[in-house]
């Protein structure tokens, strides 16, 4: 492949998409990149430029590093209800100090407690110095790959609240579909809004849809059990089914309902996709007087939480808003692990296993199970290596052919003839250039996917059957067991940590954020920063490379 003649660079850079081979060109100071795409039901590939998220930056300016900090400073700064109202803060009713005076080591009283996050502590969002744009999974700003600091903010409660507890109503909602751990953040989320001093505390129920259907009332249930609740909601869907629309979407919640709720899956408080008429909403946070909103969904409900964030701006009012990344994808930007994530790949060994077996008992078996991932692959990704029995990883970042010399279906072949049987594991957005395009999309907007499953399976039958080999594919589907299972020990750690921290955030006075784990550390993010596009895997990172280790399947083009 030719490259034009102004080029004077040429490295890897990745985006965060595809694996790009990046170059400096004369004329401009960004770095231009190069993406492979797969063209549709072919084998050939196309190049297209693809320009890297990053600053118009002067590199031949000696303090363009200065200049880089500065910008990316005013990015990640984190939006404050004192930007727009006249509030005073006041010290934190947060406290967990003994019941016994704390000593120092000295043995004197300690007076104070240093269990608080200062508000200029900072956490560095990437932490390795790569040497060179070649490297494995390499991120770099320039072609030198010039180390940059880069600082986020630290995530936990302050010294400082925007808020007076007693008077506090907090608002929690959950949207979009279901995911392992909901439950255990919306009580976590009502325990710390307790342990401030907060005694008002509603759940909007089925989504954003919950603010603005008719004949909305709240529903005080205080005194009931967890199970009676659930009978009391379960009647609400029922009576709705007749009339068509909800008798209630708003519930108090205390520590008496929510104590058991993280012992199922699903959501305490129901989920629904779309819905977001913002002014509609907003209106219904007025009318609701509520103080504080913890919104808990993916990328499409954060964008909905940052249009509710700037309407509320708009409108002057002391609301926080807060969000908590919820998405077994794991697909949100800058951000470890997204809770629900480690329980869907544990519960995806399940099918794997039960695959697997099929497979090895059957004469010339092939397991094919599919997994979750619209566009990106990690839960597959993940899944194949925790197995170590997964032949065949495909993932929508990585193209594949089907057919040739190259293709899936010959190195089926070859693992039949090798060992007797195979095992392929298939993101659901993997492989839809082989697929029907339809126009649909679901209630969230998201294209309706074709089922590469089902075509995967009819294609191996297909092939085997021509050349006259025998085969037996079991193909299991396990979508919703891996939604709708309870938060394994991993997960429910992650749900009380990004609770309790969404809490925080809200009594600093924060609003417009989202909070999660970078490099290991809690920290807390602007919205906008983390909806500028999905993570996907990286084809060029070392956990694919793993991958690839472990399967041993060679590159399908």
């Amino acid at each position: 492949m030719a490259l034009a003649p102004s080029m004077d660079y040429a490295g890897s850079v990745s985006s965060g998409q595809k694996h790009l081979g990046c170059f400096r060109v004369h004329t401009s100071s960004r770095l231009q990149c190069v993406g492979y795409d797969k063209k549709s039901r072919t084998n050939q590939f196309v190049v297209r430029a693809i320009s890297v998220d990053r600053p118009q930056l002067d590199l031949s300016n000696p303090n363009w590093k200065k200049q880089f900090q500065e910008d990316f400073g005013k990015r990640f700064s984190l939006p404050h209800l004192r930007d727009v109202i006249d509030v005073e803060p006041r010290p934190t009713t947060f406290s967990l100090k003994s019941r016994t005076p704390l000593k120092n080591v000295n043995g004197s009283v300690q007076e104070s407690w240093n269990g608080y996050v200062n508000d200029d502590d900072r956490v560095l969002l990437k932490v390795i110095k790569f040497a060179s744009p070649t490297s494995a999974g390499a991120d770099c700003i320039d072609p030198d790959c010039s180390w940059v600091e880069q600082w986020v903010h630290r995530a936990g409660p302050r010294k400082q609240i925007y808020f007076e507890p007693q008077y506090v109503k907090a608002g929690i909602v959950t949207c979009g579909g279901l995911c392992p751990g909901l439950n255990d953040v919306i009580r976590q989320i009502v325990l710390t809004l307790e342990k401030y001093g907060v005694k008002n505390i509603v759940g909007i129920q089925h989504g954003f849809r919950g603010f603005f259907e008719d004949h909305l009332s709240e529903v005080p249930v205080r005194v009931f059990s967890t199970s009676l609740i659930s009978v009391y909601i379960f009647l609400g869907t029922f009576i709705k089914m007749f009339k068509g629309t909800w008798l209630f979407s708003f519930i108090q919640l205390s520590r008496h309902v929510v104590q058991n709720i993280n012992l199922a899956g699903g959501s305490f408080l129901g989920v629904s996709r779309g819905g977001a008429k913002i002014s509609d909403i907003v209106d219904s946070i007025q009318a609701r007087r509520l103080d504080m909103l913890f919104v808990l969904g993916g990328n499409g409900t954060h964008a909905g939480a940052n249009a509710i964030h700037e309407e509320c701006r708009k409108r002057k009012l002391q609301v926080s808003i807060v969000c908590v990344p919820k998405t077994i994808d794991n697909d949100i930007l800058l951000m470890d692990k997204t809770f629900g994530f480690d329980t869907a790949v544990e519960a995806a060994q399940r099918a794997i296993n039960s695959a697997y077996i099929e497979a090895h008992s059957a004469f010339h078996g092939i397991g094919l199970v599919k997994l979750m991932g619209r566009s990106s692959g990690f839960i597959t990704m993940h899944a194949s290596l925790s197995s170590g029995q997964v032949d065949i990883c495909l993932i929508p970042e990585v193209p594949f052919i089907l057919d040739g010399p190259n293709g899936v279906l010959r190195h089926l072949e070859h693992l039949i003839e090798t060992k007797g049987f195979a095992l392929v594991c298939v993101a659901e957005g993997a492989g839809q250039e082989y697929l029907q395009k339809s126009n649909a999309t679901d209630a969230s907007g998201n294209m309706v996917l074709g089922d590469i499953g089902v075509h995967l399976q009819q294609k191996i039958k297909s092939h085997f059957k021509d050349i006259g080999v025998h085969s037996d594919v079991k193909y299991i589907d396990p979508t919703y067991m891996l939604r709708a299972v309870r938060a394994n020990a991993s997960d429910a750690i992650l749900c009380t940590v990004l609770g309790q921290n969404a809490v925080h955030g809200a009594f600093a006075g924060f609003s417009g954020i989202t909070t999660g784990v970078c490099n290991t550390h809690n920290v807390y993010l602007p919205i906008p920063e983390v909806i500028k596009s999905t993570r996907f895997v990286d084809p060029n990172s070392r956990m694919w490379h793993r991958c690839l280790t472990s399967t041993g399947q060679p590159d399908f083009h």
